[in-house]
């Protein structure tokens, strides 16, 4: 497989197995989009990493296999393509991309549907598609404005350039840079705290975040208020209102 699932102790990491640039053909793109949705509803799975392995995250498109789509094969495909990072996007519960050597065109879009971004200082990210006449087709252009602002992204898209791991730093491109080999460790470290955490309200957070970034203030507020007081109602709410009480801040425990 292109794609897996390992699952321990409350984290799923979905790995990208496709040597030697982990290219992200229509097989890989599949596969991909049938594990997400595995991890998002899996009750084992709490947390997430997405991972390329330790030399490579994923190099872009399996730009060979594009080479062959006309016009017709691509306006069917697109959408698939699409959904299958959306798929990621949509899990959920917390997701960290562990990011390690290239991250380029779907590369960088897929780190994109992540939650918080960790990369490795050897890194390089970018959108290089419109040196192939192409734009980001897999929500480059939407996930990367939002993320680093419209003027940003549209250099990062315009010209094509490949960004190192500080740049993409200081761009608000990743979320933190460590040493090349502890990139996973790094990744693990923060999705198992979070699988310690109270699952409905992270995943609450997660989507009235994401919600209001896609709609006007009034509706994303709505999403938060029905959130909010619905948490009231879980078991989790009530265990971390008692443990504060009762031990004070911070000691409760929910998984």
């Amino acid at each position: 497989m292109t794609v897996n699932l390992e699952v321990a102790e409350g984290v799923g990491t979905v790995r990208l197995d496709r040597p030697p640039m982990n290219a992200l053909d229509v097989a890989t793109q599949d596969r991909l989009k049938e594990l997400a949705e595995e991890a998002a509803r899996r009750e084992d799975v709490r947390a997430v990493i997405v991972y390329g392995g330790e030399k490579v995250f994923a190099a872009g498109a399996d730009i060979k296999e594009m080479q062959n789509m006309d016009h017709a094969a691509m306006v069917l495909r697109a959408r698939a393509l699409q959904d299958s990072f959306t798929a990621v996007a949509r899990i959920p519960k917390p997701v960290v991309a562990a990011v390690t050597g290239y991250a380029l065109g779907g590369g960088c879009e897929l780190a994109l549907c992540a939650d918080y971004r960790i990369a490795a200082d050897n890194a390089k990210l970018g959108q290089p598609e419109i040196l192939l006449g192409l734009i980001p087709g897999a929500g480059g252009t939407q996930r990367l404005s939002r993320l680093v602002g419209p003027s940003k992204a549209k250099d990062l898209i315009f010209t094509g350039r490949t960004v190192r791991a500080d740049e993409a730093l200081a761009l608000g491109l990743v979320d933190r840079v460590v040493p090349a080999g502890e990139v996973y460790a790094a990744a693990h470290e923060w999705a198992a705290k979070l699988a310690q955490g109270p699952a409905i309200a992270l995943r609450a957070a997660k989507e009235s975040v994401d919600t209001g970034l896609e709609t006007d203030l009034e509706t994303g507020l709505a999403v938060e208020r029905n959130w909010f007081a619905g948490l009231f109602a879980t078991e989790d709410r009530e265990r971390g209102m008692r443990s504060f009480v009762e031990e004070g801040p911070g000691k409760a425990k929910f998984a």
